[in-house]
């Protein structure tokens, strides 16, 4: 009963504040992120309104994310995991989809991105070991993240899958520091949950396993490593297969109907929309447009979509902020933590950027790589831990892009407002 009960309260520590830093971290971003999704959920109908299924804003499915977990071709077990989200709601709202339902599904996204901020934190504090206050400049800059404003009141897959990815690097990490294995159910779990909201994520799961000490050089270690990969994906395709009552023929048609689909889209220049959408969307706001919406079934609304940016100050805050990721990924190159971060980025690159599977909205999937951007500049700051004159350099950078980003940031919010004052009341 005892192992029993450390293993639960070492994961209590593990998601949540255990420190008075991290519990004031914690309240700090769950009242600033419950302020503005608590006046959005109880001002306006845009977190969920049951007539406009998709693309109200930003390509987020809300409607279809909650009623039915998305398409199962890439959210495969996501349909269990919203019914309790949706019943939760439900529950809480006295079975109505109001004011109160949207205030639910509201603090649950904000209880979980604050989470996810938290995780961040503590792989800064706890892994990195940088001092306070720089911990907290690099947790604020993350805070001010397009993704996790609008994240904190969204209630999708992105959402949850941006805390699981947080909270699996910061424990895979620790993992490593203390050279231990991950757990064949700790790999399962991960596999199950990180996966299961969204199926190309759960090659992420397996990266860290390639750094654990002895893995390549000791075939006992080698066959172990390989034999919990096997079990993790053993549980999570048998779950899979029965989701879709073993008709396994209808993953690879719809994969491909929705690839065809989502990778085909010539809008506008693709090095445009990889910096402007991919790398630059969610971190800082581009302008907005509108777009004429209907639901299919005699219903129009008005859907709001992100612009590529306009001006140069735009481009230049992001190519500053990729060339300090670039160089922490150089200057870092031998440590191993941060192999198991970039090479976990460089899967989503891959996806959208190569293949530019839905590149025209890659904004949306930072959820599942935004995370990378604080770790490595706290990579960077570590490599330099040294070097006073570097550490000012580099501290009055971060300080220079995290107060354009933050007056950036709450301007185009006020765009979004308008656009809810117009269309969603």
């Amino acid at each position: 009963m005892s192992f029993i009960k450390t293993k639960i309260i070492n994961f209590l520590k593990l998601v949540f504040p255990s420190t008075y830093t991290e519990l004031a971290v914690f309240l700090f971003f769950i009242v600033c992120y419950g302020i503005l999704g608590s006046y959005i959920a109880l001002h306006y109908r845009i977190i969920f309104d049951s007539r406009i299924p998709w693309d109200a804003y930003f390509s987020f499915d809300n409607k279809s994310i909650l009623m039915t977990g998305g398409s199962f071709e890439r959210h495969p077990l996501s349909y269990y995991f919203f019914n309790w989200i949706r019943e939760f709601s439900l529950f809480i709202s006295g079975g109505k989809m109001d004011a109160n339902f949207r205030l639910t599904l509201a603090w649950l996204s904000n209880i979980i991105i604050t989470l996810n901020i938290i995780q961040v934190f503590k792989y800064l504090k706890n892994i990195i070991q940088l001092p306070l206050w720089l911990s907290l400049l690099i947790i604020l800059f993350f805070g001010a993240f397009s993704t996790n404003i609008i994240l904190s009141f969204t209630p999708e897959n992105f959402t949850y899958t941006l805390f699981l990815l947080s909270l699996y690097n910061y424990y895979a990490a620790i993992k490593l520091r203390k050279e231990e294995k991950i757990p064949a159910t700790a790999l399962s779990l991960a596999g199950i949950t990180i996966g299961g909201l969204t199926i190309t994520n759960i090659v992420k799961v397996f990266i860290p396993l390639i750094f654990e000490k002895g893995i390549f050089t000791n075939w006992k270690k080698f066959g172990n490593a390989a034999l919990r990969v096997i079990v993790a994906t053993i549980c999570f395709v048998l779950l899979y297969l029965n989701r879709i009552d073993f008709k396994y023929q209808n993953i690879f048609s719809k994969t491909n109907q929705q690839y065809e689909k989502f990778s085909n889209v010539e809008s506008m220049p693709t090095w445009d929309m990889i910096l402007s959408f991919f790398f630059g969307g969610n971190i800082l706001f581009p302008g907005f447009i509108m777009s004429d919406k209907h639901n299919m079934k005699g219903f129009n609304f008005k859907g709001l979509y992100m612009d590529v940016y306009s001006s140069a100050l735009p481009y230049f805050f992001i190519g500053t902020l990729l060339i300090l990721i670039s160089w922490s990924y150089f200057k870092n190159f031998k440590n191993k933590w941060v192999q198991v971060i970039v090479i976990s980025f460089l899967v989503d690159i891959i996806i959208h950027c190569v293949m530019r599977f839905g590149l025209h909205t890659s904004y949306i999937y930072g959820g599942h790589f935004v995370f990378v951007y604080p770790l490595l500049l706290g990579w960077l700051f570590f490599a330099y831990r040294s070097s006073a004159k570097m550490m000012s350099f580099l501290t009055l950078i971060v300080a220079i892009l995290f107060t354009y980003l933050l007056v950036n940031n709450i301007f185009r919010m006020t765009e979004f407002f308008w656009f809810m004052e117009n269309y969603y009341q």
